[in-house]
């Protein structure tokens, strides 16, 4: 009865409240965080940073758990392997040992693969359905994480580290285009663009968009990178 309830739901639409108001209250609940933070121990803030990729993580795996009880789980599009979906289930690592490596792969990951899907968000059923809330923890929690770890903890990237998130998001997606091959599946939009609507729709057919997304990957982390050089150089000639 649940189930039937909740695919009656309609799509969030961009621009609604229910895209609006969770990026409201994520801004929000970001800021007095990282406020908060500021002042407590560093022994406290190193636990409300595993703690927050923890919850990241376990909506991830208890979204699935739930799919795997309630519906037919087909491996070929259910599992968490799409780049936002994949970072979410990985973020806990990163919280609980916080390498300098994985923050620079991470950030310009989650900066650059959460910003299209907050803009344009992909969720076919809206609130309180479980994908709704799943959604935007997964992607505004990745961002609340990252901002957490450079604010709170000091971690900045590196000219080197645009390039090497590059490099290694090129292994990533060689990863999804074979196994994309062996199940007939579309993990990160490499075989098809989404049917719901996306930036990817204003960069061409297949393969062209994904050409075009590989030449802009760099400039967009650079772009990413600038307020980071921006401030540096700033500081060095204080």
């Amino acid at each position: 009865m649940l189930i039937t309830l909740l695919s009656l739901l309609s799509s969030v639409k961009i621009g609604s409240y229910e895209h609006f108001l969770p990026i409201l209250f994520a801004v929000v609940f970001t800021f007095i965080l990282i406020k908060w933070a500021k002042t407590i121990a560093v022994d406290m803030k190193t636990r409300v940073f595993k703690g927050l990729g923890a919850f990241v993580t376990l909506t991830v795996i208890a979204y699935h758990i739930y799919l795997v009880l309630t519906t037919d789980y087909i491996i070929s599009t259910d599992l968490p392997l799409f780049l936002c979906s994949f970072l979410g289930l990985i973020i806990v690592i990163f919280t609980q040992y916080r390498t300098y490596w994985m923050y620079e792969i991470l950030l310009f990951w989650v900066f650059a693969g959460t910003t299209q899907a907050i803009l344009t968000p992909d969720i076919a059923t809206g609130f309180p359905a479980f994908n709704f809330f799943r959604y935007w923890i997964v992607h505004l929690g990745l961002i609340t994480i990252m901002l957490y770890a450079t604010v709170v903890f000091r971690m900045r990237p590196t000219i080197k580290s645009v390039f090497k998130s590059f490099v290694v998001l090129q292994i990533y997606m060689v990863i999804m285009l074979i196994i994309n091959k062996l199940l007939g599946s579309n993990y990160s939009y490499l075989n098809r663009k989404p049917t719901s609507a996306s930036a990817l729709d204003y960069l061409g057919d297949w393969p062209e968009y994904i050409v075009v997304v590989e030449v802009l990957l760099i400039p967009y982390f650079l772009l990413i990178y600038l307020p980071f050089y921006i401030i540096d150089k700033r500081k060095s000639k204080r």
